[in-house]
């Protein structure tokens, strides 16, 4: 899907290119790597993928803000990421988004369904999915 099909089918909006927005929200992203480093390191796996998750999530909502763009209300974590996949179609981008999807998932089942099923393993290498993405989208804001 293309930016302007989300925003024909009310996925996304247009909205003001707001940088400050955008810095508050990468500065917000790297306070979450930093929480779930410390939950990783306590044990706290679920949380730690979470917490992950959220800092991708907060990354991905500055690059929209910088390019003047908001997720509906309705569809708040699915815009965003449908929007990154428009906007960073190709390359390391393209598979940090599928492994954000991947994670947006996990996190649904570890905090609505299923409590401590996230492995050591799995919230390493979400911290490290993370970590990468956040880096990423500094460059591009």
């Amino acid at each position: 899907m293309s930016l302007e099909d989300l925003l024909r089918s009310g996925t996304i909006r247009r909205a003001r290119p707001d940088p400050r927005s955008s810095a508050r929200s990468l500065r917000a992203a790297k306070r979450d790597i930093d929480t779930a480093k410390m939950l990783a390191a306590n044990g706290k796996f679920d949380w730690a993928l979470s917490i992950a998750y959220n800092a991708m999530l907060l990354a991905g909502r500055a690059l929209m803000l910088k390019r003047g763009f908001r997720p509906s209300s309705s569809e708040g974590h699915v815009a965003v990421i449908r929007f990154l996949r428009a906007a960073l179609k190709s390359g390391a981008g393209s598979d940090m988004v599928l492994a954000m999807n991947g994670m947006r998932k996990k996190r649904h089942r570890a905090v609505y369904e299923e409590m401590d099923t996230i492995s050591g393993i799995e919230a390493k290498r979400a911290l490290s999915w993370a970590e990468a993405f956040v880096e990423m989208v500094g460059r591009l804001v």
